[in-house]
């Protein structure tokens, strides 16, 4: 016999799991992750503080969650990556299989990639921070040939940083919001395919 009471639980659960991510994601890019406090993100959500220390004991957990989904994907083009021979054919693909991560299925994607950008300091010494830096290095890596001249290594975090920039800082641009992503992939495969 299947248990319904359960399964409802698990839904409201899972729902306040989900509002908590993102008025804490939202308080981040307002404030900062540090002028932050679990306390805030209750009130704004207007539970206690201890319904949100029910799911997330400290604001850390709450910004691992936030990434650990880009985090998995940023991992999938890696592991991509390294199989592929070396060229242009896999430089420019991973250029476009980041642009789509980083554009994400909901409006959060480009959030989260605002805050990370913006709040570098604060979550820099993080796992969250450390596990994006090593990821952007893996990706960059991947970008340019082992023997790269400096120029080359330069234009391949270029790359990834038109697709950072593009995902969320031309609001200012005329333009869909697909647009000026397409507009940043196009200069993103400029720099990587040079």
């Amino acid at each position: 016999m299947c248990d319904m009471g359960s399964s409802s639980t698990d839904e409201r659960r899972t729902n306040t799991r989900e509002q908590i991510r993102a008025v804490a994601l939202e308080l981040f890019s307002e404030r900062g992750y540090d002028k932050t406090s679990l306390r805030e993100i209750a009130e704004r959500l207007g539970v206690t503080k201890a319904a949100v220390y029910y799911h997330y004991r400290t604001k850390e957990e709450i910004l691992s969650s936030l990434f650990d989904e880009h985090l998995a994907g940023m991992d999938a083009i890696v592991e991509w990556g390294q199989a592929q021979p070396p060229g242009p054919d896999r430089r420019r693909e991973i250029l476009q299989r980041y642009s789509a991560l980083l554009a994400g299925p909901t409006d959060e994607a480009p959030q989260l990639t605002r805050f990370l950008q913006e709040s570098q300091t604060s979550i820099k010494e993080l796992a969250t921070g450390a596990g994006m830096r090593e990821r952007f290095q893996q990706l960059s890596a991947l970008l340019v040939e082992p023997d790269a001249e400096l120029v080359e290594q330069l234009r391949g975090r270029l790359a990834l940083v038109a697709l950072h920039y593009g995902a969320f800082a031309l609001d200012e641009i005329p333009g869909t919001r697909l647009e000026r992503r397409d507009a940043a992939l196009q200069v993103a495969l400029e720099l990587g395919l040079h």
